[in-house]
């Protein structure tokens, strides 16, 4: 049996990549540039945008589309949506990729670093999930993957909001898929350790060290991503966490 045949290829997909500025979301970008798709990216920063824009062109030319927005404002949310209705004509895939994380005790941490990674690594995500929806319907079906943590699972001193905000997108992740699978959508979830970017700028995020090759790389989460994309319809990975194979030992 040819079972090549069932595979949904990434060629000509619609896609929208969040947080697709630098490290995850940029391998994620890149790699669907490689398969062929066209992408729009959005970064909160215009300077950043256009850098991130400027690189992915060279790898799909004509291929990519950006829009400054911030995730966790819903006025921006929906523009960002605007803007890949008329870029690009609909959309087949949102990868949920934006995400902050202060890294304090709770006595230390500030009213609004709490209301900032509740809003972009949480309410964010329902913000883009429910606009994609809306242009699912009308395609037909779609795919949302949504990049968490395994500080969505492992609690940890120092992240009571990036362990909230995580501990939450799984749980926003299992009913939205639970809603949407009768709607031909299929959502899932990766959930990495520690991966070898500069996230956060803060120890508590990856252990103090950057990009040592015992990490998780980005373009491995990327990989993964294509992994799941390429799966026949009938098939949905849910949940994957993901880490180093050999960390250091303690």
């Amino acid at each position: 049996m040819d079972t090549q045949s069932n595979i949904q290829p990434l060629k000509d997909k619609l896609c929208l990549v969040t947080g697709a500025s630098r490290g995850i979301g940029l391998a994620i970008s890149r790699m669907l540039l490689r398969e062929g798709a066209r992408v729009a990216v959005c970064a909160r920063s215009q300077q950043t945008l256009e850098r991130a824009v400027a690189e992915l062109e060279s790898t799909g030319p004509g291929k990519v589309t950006g829009k400054v927005a911030d995730v966790k404002d819903h006025e921006q949310v929906a523009a960002l949506f605007a803007h890949v209705d008329k870029a690009l004509g609909g959309l087949d895939v949102l990868v949920n990729n934006a995400g902050v994380g202060w890294f304090k005790s709770v006595s230390e941490l500030s009213v609004e670093e709490w209301a900032t990674t509740l809003g972009t690594n949480l309410t964010g995500a329902f913000y883009c999930s429910q606009e994609a929806l809306r242009r699912f319907e009308a395609r037909g079906g779609g795919y949302i993957v949504n990049i968490s943590s395994l500080a969505g699972k492992n609690a940890f001193a120092g992240a009571s909001a990036y362990n909230a905000s995580k501990f939450g997108l799984n749980g926003f992740s299992e009913a939205l898929m639970l809603d949407s699978r009768y709607r031909n959508v299929r959502v899932s979830t990766v959930a990495p350790g520690s991966v070898a970017t500069d996230f956060g700028g803060q120890a508590g995020a990856d252990d103090g060290v950057q990009g040592m090759d015992w990490k998780v790389q980005p373009e491995d989460i990327a990989d993964i991503v294509r992994f799941l994309l390429s799966l026949p319809a009938r098939t949905m990975a849910s949940y994957i966490e993901v880490r180093p194979s050999k960390p250091p030992r303690k």
